[in-house]
C-alpha cells in the first residue's frame, strides 16, 4: 500500500496535545506536595514537569526526597489525579483529526509519561477505540528526552526516522524526537511556552487542534 505524503507514522504525546489535562495536572502535583507539607510547586514549575515519567517528574519539581517520601508522594498525586479525572476531555477537534489521519493510512502512535494504565484506560473509551495503532509509556520503556519510546515505536512499524513524526506540546517531547532523528510539531495550547520550542527547528508551530489538522492534511 502507497502511505501518502511525508510521514507514515505519526506519534502523539498525549496530556496538553490530545488531552485537556494541564491545568489538572499541575493542580494535582501542587496538591500533593501540600499533603505532605512539602514546598508548593509555582504553576509555571509543575507545568514544565509535565511529559516526564511520574518519577522523573516529581524529582525535578521536588528534589533531594528519599525514595519512601517519593513513593508517598506518587501516590497522593494518583489519589488527586483520580479524583479529578473526570474533568478532563480530549480537546476539541481531536477525533475528527485522528479519523482522517487514519482514513489516510498514517500510522497513529501514542508516546506519553503516563502509566500504561492510565493509557489504556483512556484508550479504551468508546471514541478512542481502534484509533491508534500502537503506543509507548514511560513506565515500560524509559521516560523523556529518551529516544526509546519512538525507537521502539519506529521498529515495531517498519519506520525510518525520515518517515517519522512526533507531535508534543513540551520541549521533552521534541527533544525525544531529536534525540530520535524524527521530525517535530509542537503544539502550544499545552505545558510548555511556544518560545521554548525554538531550539527544537520544529516544522511548525500549532496554535490549536484546527491549525495542526490543517498543517497535516497539507504537510503530514
Amino acid at each position: 500500500m502507497i502511505r501518502p505524503r511525508q510521514f507514515d507514522l505519526i506519534a502523539f504525546d498525549w496530556d496538553g496535545t490530545l488531552f485537556d489535562s494541564t491545568t489538572l495536572i499541575v493542580r494535582c502535583i501542587q496538591s500533593a506536595c501540600a499533603d505532605l507539607d512539602l514546598p508548593v510547586p509555582s504553576n509555571r514549575d509543575a507545568s514544565y514537569v509535565i511529559g516526564l515519567g511520574l518519577g522523573e517528574a516529581l524529582e525535578q519539581v521536588v528534589p533531594a526526597l528519599s525514595r519512601e517520601r517519593y513513593a508517598e508522594l506518587g501516590n497522593r498525586f494518583r489519589r488527586h489525579f483520580l479524583a479529578g479525572q473526570h474533568e478532563i476531555v480530549l480537546f476539541d477537534g481531536v477525533v475528527a483529526m485522528l479519523q482522517t489521519l487514519k482514513a489516510r493510512n498514517h500510522w497513529l502512535a501514542v508516546a506519553t509519561g503516563k502509566s500504561r494504565r492510565g493509557l489504556d484506560e483512556a484508550l479504551e473509551t468508546v471514541v478512542l477505540r481502534g484509533l491508534f495503532d500502537g503506543s509507548r509509556t514511560a513506565d515500560e520503556t524509559a521516560s523523556k528526552p529518551s529516544p526509546q519510546m519512538l525507537l521502539e515505536l519506529m521498529r515495531e512499524f517498519g519506520v525510518d526516522p525520515s518517515r517519522t513524526l512526533m507531535i508534543g506540546d513540551t520541549t521533552h517531547d521534541l527533544e525525544m524526537a531529536r534525540n530520535a532523528g524524527t521530525a517535530s510539531v509542537g503544539v502550544s495550547y499545552g505545558a510548555h511556552e511556544p518560545a521554548t520550542f525554538e531550539a527544537y527547528q520544529t516544522l511548525h508551530v500549532a496554535h490549536s487542534v484546527a491549525d495542526l489538522h490543517a498543517w497535516l492534511i497539507a504537510h503530514g
